[in-house]
């Protein structure tokens, strides 16, 4: 039996392009593994620094007191941004250092460990990467000795000296023989955040969990190509069990994390009598009136929607694969509004848009209730097609580079971004 001790960092994002939510998540990743890793045969444990606010100090203690034969830390707050992580490792770097004098053997999950684990190996120190979604991958590792890893499919790895070895691509989950997941009544009350939800102040605890993973569409500013990729649905059984767990300590409020919550009739039917409503991000493109209405009646509060650009041909250049016209596009936006609180529509800055009309279409939707952000500079996040179209694929340097040139080609930012966001030498330098 191996005692794995599963670390979600406590997040700092200052200096960072950061575009996600900056309140503590459920590490659903972890979640899964635990579970797994206990039904294999072995011990496990999670420890959330984000969560419980733990300092290096305290996470230390915490960790060293579960004597662990294996530490596993993730490069991104939970698979919720996975998609959207900070392109710095300097928060996994600090915590692994936190924990530099405690035995056992160290493997890091998450993006950056997908995209280019090479780099991520030599910045976080530590004996292995898992490639893609890590739950199945990190149950192979505790069944085997370290000198057998490197039998292990998904690992990058240090081998003899300095020899580096990637074995196998991405993995990718047995989303279908998941388990519904547990979580205690202490984490859930600590969960008072509601992910995406503004029609409302969280009047009790929220937690997230998730229908599907992947995403039949290839956007090209969609960095999930090294991870979380094929779209694969879990079994409504296992989604309504974790389901009524969540609402039975004391849950109310739900986010689906899924890249696309596709309309699906028999899950929305099921959700429409449980007390507990719930938040999305999908494509309106995907929706027509009746589903938008029972959407509604289901409990939804929230909806984020992919529009990205008001033409034609913008879109297009996205890869978006859109059927539909603008106009329609807003016309299910406002016949979302009449059943839903809070509906968002996103957009991206394209060449193609047209400032003037951007902001006539947002005004139009402002005053019917639907909230559109002012268009957002596209990140060209490693994993994504658009970075492969600007350089191919993402070597050791990816990150950096696509930072740089984020940087360098923008003076203007998100409004949830730091002013000035830093170079990421600047903010992995400050962990060494």
């Amino acid at each position: 039996m191996m005692r794995a001790v599963l670390v979600n960092p406590n997040w700092d994002f200052a200096g960072s392009i950061y575009f996600g939510c900056r309140e503590p998540h459920l590490p659903l990743e972890f979640g899964y593994a635990k579970a797994l890793l206990k039904r294999a045969g072995h011990d496990a444990a999670i420890v959330d620094a984000d969560a419980e606010r733990l300092d290096a100090a305290a996470l230390r203690a915490r960790v060293a007191a579960l004597a662990p034969d294996i530490i596993v830390v993730t490069t991104a707050p939970s698979y919720l941004f996975w998609r959207c992580a900070p392109p710095e490792l300097r928060v996994p770097q600090l915590t692994l250092a936190s924990l530099a004098d405690l035995p056992g053997m160290r493997v890091a999950v998450g993006p950056h460990a997908s995209t280019t684990p090479r780099a991520a190996l030599r910045k976080l120190g530590v004996d292995a990467v898992v490639l893609g979604e890590c739950e199945e991958v990190l149950v192979r590792l505790a069944d085997k000795p370290r000198d057998a890893w490197r039998r292990i499919a998904g690992l990058c790895c240090r081998g003899d000296g300095d020899e580096v070895v990637v074995q196998g691509g991405p993995q990718a989950a047995d989303v279908a023989a998941l388990p519904a997941l547990r979580w205690s009544g202490e984490v859930l009350q600590r969960h008072a955040h509601h992910h995406h939800r503004f029609d409302a102040a969280p009047p009790v605890p929220g937690a997230e969990m998730e229908v599907s993973r992947g995403c039949p569409y290839h956007c090209s500013f969609c960095a999930k190509e090294n991870f979380r990729d094929r779209y694969r649905r879990r079994p409504l059984a296992t989604i309504l069990d974790e389901l009524d767990g969540l609402i039975a300590a004391g849950v109310g409020y739900v986010y689906f994390i899924d890249e696309i919550f596709l309309p699906w009739r028999e899950l929305l039917e099921a959700l429409a009598p449980r007390p507990v409503q719930f938040g999305i991000q999908t494509r309106i493109d995907l929706w027509r009136d009746e589903t938008l209405d029972l959407l509604g009646a289901a409990g939804c509060v929230s909806i984020e929607a992919g529009v990205e650009s008001l033409t034609a041909e913008g879109r297009d250049w996205l890869d978006k694969d859109c059927r539909v016209s603008t106009d329609e596009l807003t016309r299910r936006l406002l016949r979302a509004r009449r059943s839903v609180a809070f509906v968002q529509a996103n957009l991206i800055a394209t060449a193609e848009g047209d400032p003037q009309s951007v902001a006539r279409w947002r005004d139009k939707l402002h005053s019917a209730g639907v909230w559109a952000n002012d268009p957002v500079p596209l990140f060209p996040y490693p994993g994504s097609p658009d970075y492969r179209r600007l350089w191919g694929l993402p070597d050791d340097d990816a990150w950096e580079r696509a930072l740089d040139y984020y940087l360098d080609r923008y003076a203007a930012f998100s409004d949830i971004q730091e002013a000035r966001p830093r170079r990421l030498a600047e903010l992995e330098a400050r962990a060494r």
